[in-house]
């Protein structure tokens, strides 16, 4: 009796779940259920090793109880695998005679890869008779990287259901007797459609009229005005009034953009060299000043676009028509005009233009972002040092080509994009990478930051709001969230 009553409570208690009990006498039950702990003390001395390890080790896993407990869980389990297992092999049969039931129209089109992948299955079977194929139904094969088949013809994203509603109102606006220009830069701040973009670029610099009627006819002239200068002034290049501005003119143009196969082609070298030679020429207040090269390229690879569906960057231009050419150098001489008319004070004699920007840059960080302004007189910054480059080229130095075509965009939705938005663009980036800046702590380190920032906006993560990594896409692909940062900026300025 002292024996059984030294035996642990965990092991006497039949009540207590997943314990399995030898039988024992009726008396010795009796007296172990007439057993009662005192008090909590005595409680714990009996429950004290619960949990030792080898408690199991004595039980006799051949009693009635337990061949009864399991005989009864290994019946119901079996019987549910059963089920399950009968339950699978019929979903994959449905799934073939619902597949066979759909009409041709709408049958999904696989890819070569995805053909591929299945030949190579089907082979590996016929080659392995004995391998036992799995019941389960099979799971989809998720590529690491996107591949180019199941991009559309342009390489951009599919356009999801908002993105074809904005193209439509689009449409809708450019198709009207007379476009609604107040309309249309409110539509075109977020980001212009690529379909649409040349016309909306004519009509936002002002080169094409709002009334529908008009713009054939002003289309005709303007393009023979343009050629009519060609004849009038470019055999004059090698004069030798003008010999200094042309030889400048040739050697900047091969540094346009030299990562892109596009401008490296003789022809298209050709059609920027006149472009700028003309310009030149009609304005000799500035004449060509570095740097107006590059403000070509937006509107020369928009109105490419217009005739070319595939990638713009690697195009070959020779494929083009002499008419369609034409076309495209024109439209890129006036608009290119228009927008200097109103920054042309960038290119005079001392750059008047950029120095007030600069200026102008610096007042607006010193209001919103006075840790950083007073972090640059600390260490004897001046804001021309880094920021003379950003008005000279309108950040195009420092920004993918696509993604100056998408911030071009909302510069010519503004009233003064080129000219005052674009210093809200410049402090957007200084605040975006403050945390770098404040960790320099000294003057040669911090230029040296300044001129990383000026480098890095090509170079952000993708997902970023405010840049991209190399391009998935083509040069035209959209980003709709590029100037959200411009915004909440100019908020704050006006807060102040």
């Amino acid at each position: 009796m002292a024996a059984e009553n030294s035996k642990q409570f965990w092991k006497r208690s039949a009540k207590l779940p997943g314990s399995f009990i030898k039988e024992r006498s009726k008396v010795n039950a009796v007296s172990l259920k007439n057993k009662k702990a005192s008090s909590f003390h005595e409680f714990a001395r009996n429950t004290s090793d619960a949990w030792d390890i080898g408690d199991d080790e004595e039980e006799d896993f051949s009693s009635p109880s337990f061949q009864t407990l399991n005989s009864k869980v290994a019946l119901a389990t079996a019987a549910q695998v059963l089920e399950n297992h009968s339950k699978l092999r019929v979903k994959p049969e449905r799934s073939q005679s619902t597949t066979s039931d759909v009409p041709a129209s709408y049958k999904v089109t696989k890819s070569s890869s995805d053909a591929q992948l299945s030949r190579n299955s089907s082979d590996s079977c016929l080659r392995n008779p004995l391998h036992k194929q799995q019941s389960l139904p099979l799971r989809p094969i998720i590529p690491l990287v996107a591949r180019i088949s199941d991009q559309n013809a342009s390489g951009a994203p599919p356009m999801t259901v908002r993105e074809k509603t904005r193209l439509e109102k689009f449409r809708q606006l450019l198709s009207s007797h007379n476009t609604d220009l107040d309309e249309l830069r409110k539509c075109s701040w977020p980001g212009v459609p690529r379909e649409v973009r040349p016309v909306t670029w004519r009509l936002l610099s002002g080169y094409l009229p709002a009334n529908t009627e008009r713009r054939k006819l002003t289309l005709q002239r303007k393009r023979e005005e343009y050629f009519g200068f060609i004849e009038q002034y470019y055999d004059s290049r090698n004069e030798e009034h003008h010999q200094d501005t042309y030889r400048q003119i040739h050697i900047d143009i091969p540094r346009t953009n030299p990562l892109i196969p596009l401008f490296q082609q003789p022809l298209v070298q050709e059609i920027f060299e006149r472009i700028l030679f003309i310009w030149a020429i009609r304005h000799p207040a500035s004449g060509y000043v570095q740097g107006i090269n590059d403000l070509v390229t937006p509107f020369f690879v928009v109105f490419l676009s217009e005739y070319v569906e595939e990638d713009v960057e690697n195009f070959d231009v020779t494929n083009l028509s002499q008419d369609m050419l034409r076309s495209i150098e024109a439209d890129s001489f006036w608009c290119m005009s228009k927008l200097l008319d109103g920054i042309q004070d960038n290119y005079t004699f001392a750059q008047p233009g950029i120095q007030k920007k600069v200026k102008a840059l610096e007042e607006l960080v010193s209001r919103i972002d006075e840790q950083v302004h007073n972090h640059f007189r600390r260490y004897e910054v001046e804001y021309l040092q880094f920021a003379f480059r950003w008005m000279n080229n309108l950040l195009m130095r420092e920004l993918p080509l696509r993604c100056t075509i998408r911030l071009w965009d909302t510069y010519q939705s503004e009233p003064e994009g080129f000219s005052h938005f674009h210093l809200y663009v410049c402090a957007a980036f200084l605040i975006k990478w403050r945390k770098e800046i404040l960790d320099e702590e000294d003057f040669q380190r911090q230029v040296l930051v300044d001129r990383r920032i000026s480098r890095g906006f090509s170079r952000l993560p993708e997902g970023s709001p405010h840049a991209a990594t190399k391009p998935t896409y083509d040069t035209l692909g959209q980003r709709r969230d590029w100037v959200a940062p411009c915004r909440g900026v100019q908020t704050q300025v006006h807060v102040c």
